[in-house]
């Protein structure tokens, strides 16, 4: 029995030194298609980045309250974001599954039972029913047994150890899922919302055009009361009116939508969510001067196909762990008593202890395959990792030379407004004392109607154009560590 320990004693020491090798590669970051700067900023180039916006509240930048009291809302009401953190919580519950494959399985088991033999002789008569009558000399006996079985597969070559390194990597990509959900979410409700601001603009705008046309039309009815001017002035005065009531149904109908949109974003029922009109804040963040590529690989996206590659990677070590033999190690230790007062004592103790090693000879080349397989996973999930980096990249160059035409563009509106609200003056000064016709005037105001539009929709896609330049930079300019399972 001491030979037979001693044995037993080496095997385990081997199997615990074996446990620290693992077949399979060891992962290395795929190297990104970065380029140093941003063509699309000028002087922009590789920096520490700026902390002008932060992560987590990059929203209140644009200083509304009103948007910030509904941002805060997104992590507990919105569904997508709370399903998100509910994929999250799974995934880090098949990490704890896969630890649990290191250690030993244990197992306690009791059982009492009676047999028993003979029965049916010597005079014993059993019925049609089967009732037995008489007789005896039958045996019969009581054996109580309780065992603690106890059995480990050592993890030798690394294939338990290579699935956690998966499931763990799986679980960080889960994790930057959830960051990207927040802020597809945060940002589709900043969106949203300054879209609703535009639209409570446009209507007011909408609102005072109609106002002024109804008077325009009143101008042309009396004028043509009094014979100094034709009818078609007036239709032309009715036409006008008219379509800009239309304009303003529109507007109307445009802004509710904006509104249901949000409702839902924040968790509620369309019916029952209502945002009051109020002053729009048109605030624009500036973009910080300095900024590096490289901050895009915190984005969430790009943060998540990395940690793809990574699990992708370690399931070729799982696939190669298959080429090796399986060792497992058991052992059991127990009592057994035909008295239960008498069980638990050491005359009546029973153990054993043993050693199983298996391994496939043939299989058809499908370990083979396994492998391969899993070597072409991981060459897809880089090529998709790559892609996502070149990808963000453009969505970024996109949002810069957005963001610097936008701005541009907004003092060229506004020139033009004012500009066409002067024209508008002049040729409506000229119709009241005759020297134009109707015909200028409405070119005149329909002109300066739409140079007022142009500048709320500009302002608008300044700011909606900045929310998508910090979506598209995984949230702001502050950097970040890629999100990560706990350990």
């Amino acid at each position: 029995m001491m030979h037979s320990s001693s044995r037993l004693l080496t095997l385990l020491l081997a199997s615990i030194a074996l446990a620290g090798c693992a077949v399979g590669p060891n992962y290395v970051r795929p190297s990104a298609p970065l380029s140093p700067t941003f063509k699309e900023a000028d002087g922009w180039s590789p920096a520490a980045p700026a902390d002008t916006l932060d992560r987590g509240d990059w929203w209140t930048l644009f200083g509304d309250t009103t948007l910030n009291g509904l941002e805060a809302r997104i992590q507990v009401s919105n569904q997508n974001v709370v399903a998100a953190e509910a994929a999250y919580r799974q995934a880090r519950a098949i990490v704890a599954e896969d630890r649990a494959q290191l250690f030993p399985t244990i197992d306690i088991t009791g059982n009492g039972t009676r047999s028993g033999s003979g029965g049916g002789s010597g005079g014993t008569v059993v019925t049609g029913s089967g009732t037995v009558i008489g007789g005896s000399g039958g045996r019969s006996s009581t054996q109580y047994r309780v065992t603690a079985d106890a059995s480990w597969a050592p993890d030798i070559w690394g294939r338990i150890r290579r699935t956690i390194e998966s499931a763990k990597s799986n679980a960080q990509a889960s994790a930057a899922d959830l960051e990207a959900a927040k802020l597809t979410a945060q940002a589709e409700l900043a969106t949203d919302y300054f879209g609703l601001r535009a639209a409570d603009a446009e209507i007011a705008l909408q609102q005072a055009t109609v106002t002024a046309y109804q008077r325009s039309l009143t101008i042309a009815q009396n004028r043509y009361n009094a014979g100094v001017t034709v009818r078609s002035d007036v239709y032309q005065a009715q036409t006008q009116l008219a379509n800009a009531q239309a304009d303003l149904a529109g507007a109307t109908q445009q802004r509710a939508d904006f509104e249901h949109a949000i409702a839902v974003l924040v968790g509620e029922p369309p019916g029952s969510f209502t945002l009051a009109a109020a002053p729009w804040i048109g605030n624009v963040p500036a973009v910080p001067p300095t900024l590096p590529s490289a901050i895009l690989q915190r984005r969430p996206d790009v943060a998540a196909a990395e940690r793809r590659v990574q699990a992708a990677n370690a399931q070729i070590g799982v696939a190669t762990a298959a080429f090796f033999p399986n060792v497992t190690l058991s052992g059991s230790y127990g009592y057994a008593a035909t008295e239960l007062g008498h069980l638990i004592s050491s005359s009546n103790s029973l153990w054993s202890y043993g050693a199983q090693v298996a391994e496939t000879v043939f299989n058809g080349g499908a370990r083979i395959a396994q492998v391969r397989g899993a070597r072409a996973a991981r060459d897809q999930s880089v090529a998709q990792y790559r892609q996502t980096v070149l990808q963000a990249l453009q969505n970024v160059e996109d949002e810069l030379i957005a963001t610097k035409v936008l701005a541009q563009q907004a003092e060229l509106r506004r020139q033009a407004s004012e500009a066409a609200d002067a024209s508008e003056k002049i040729f409506q000064n000229q119709y009241a004392s005759g020297t134009v016709s109707y015909t200028d005037v409405i070119a005149a105001q329909t002109a300066a109607y739409n140079a007022r539009l142009a500048v709320v929709q500009s302002a608008a896609q300044r700011q909606t154009t900045a929310v998508a330049l910090i979506q598209a930079l995984g949230g702001g300019w502050k950097a970040g560590a890629d999100p990560k399972v706990s350990k």
